[in-house]
C-alpha cells in the first residue's frame, strides 16, 4: 500500500508546485488547472490508505471531500465565493471533529490545548476584527472556534495514544486557515499563500495517511 500511496502523493506535490508558480504569476487558468487536481491527490491518497475500511477513515474522507470544494470555491474572487469556500471548509471541520471525537481523547490534553487557542484566537480577534467588514464578524468567530475545536481534539487523541500524524496534519490544516484569512481579510499577497499553500496540502495529505493507523471501525 505504501508504493500505490506515492503516485497519488506525488501528484499533490507536483500539482502543488504548479499551483504555486500560477499564484505567483496570477494566472487564473493555472490555478483552475492546478488547484483541483493537488486536491483530488489527497482524496486519492485517502483512498489508497484505506479510508473505506473504518468509520474514521469515511470522516476524514468526508472532510477531505469538502475541502477540495472549499479549494475551488475559494479560487472565485468575489465574497459569495469566499463565503461559500469558508462553509464547505467549516463543514470539512466538522468532519474532522466527529472523526478525532471516534478515536477517543484525553480531556485534560483538549481542555487545556483549547484555552489556549482560546485565548490567542480572543488576541487576533482583538486586533483584527475591527478591520473586517461586520458582516463578516459571525462567519469568521464560528469559524474560528469550529478549527480551535478541530485542533484540541487533535491533540486530546494523540494524548490519548492516537498517531502522531492525525496532530501534524490538524496543527499545519489549521496554521495554513491563518494565511488565508489573512491573505482574504486583512492583507492579500503572494506571500501568504507561499507558505499557507505547503501547510495546507502537506496537512491535508498527513491526514489522509493517517487513516492507515486507526483500527477499525
Amino acid at each position: 500500500m505504501p508504493n500505490a500511496m506515492s503516485l497519488p502523493i506525488v501528484v499533490t506535490v507536483l500539482a502543488l508546485a504548479a499551483l504555486l508558480v500560477a499564484e505567483y504569476r496570477a494566472s487564473r487558468l493555472g490555478k483552475w488547472l492546478s488547484k483541483p487536481l493537488a486536491s483530488a491527490g489527497f482524496i486519492a491518497t485517502a483512498l489508497v490508505a484505506g479510508a473505506l475500511d473504518s468509520v474514521y477513515g469515511l470522516y476524514i474522507l468526508i472532510g477531505l471531500g469538502l475541502s477540495m470544494l472549499g479549494d475551488v470555491l475559494l479560487i472565485g474572487k468575489s465574497r459569495k465565493a469566499f463565503v461559500s469556500g469558508l462553509l464547505a471548509f467549516l463543514l470539512g471541520h466538522v468532519a474532522y471533529v466527529v472523526a478525532f471525537w471516534m478515536l477517543g481523547f484525553d480531556p485534560w490534553a483538549a481542555v487545556v490545548t483549547g484555552f489556549v487557542l482560546l485565548v490567542l484566537c480572543l488576541w487576533l480577534g482583538r486586533r483584527y476584527l475591527p478591520r473586517i467588514e461586520t458582516g463578516m464578524h459571525r462567519p469568521v468567530i464560528a469559524y474560528a472556534a469550529v478549527i480551535s475545536l478541530m485542533l484540541a481534539l487533535a491533540v486530546g487523541a494523540v494524548a490519548d495514544s492516537a498517531h502522531w500524524i492525525i496532530l501534524a496534519g490538524a496543527a499545519l490544516f489549521y496554521v495554513s486557515d491563518l494565511s488565508v484569512a489573512r491573505d482574504r481579510l486583512i492583507q492579500a499577497g503572494f506571500i501568504n499563500r507561499a507558505w499557507g499553500l505547503p501547510a495546507y496540502y502537506i496537512g491535508q495529505l498527513m491526514l489522509a495517511v493517517s487513516v492507515m493507523f486507526v483500527s477499525a471501525p
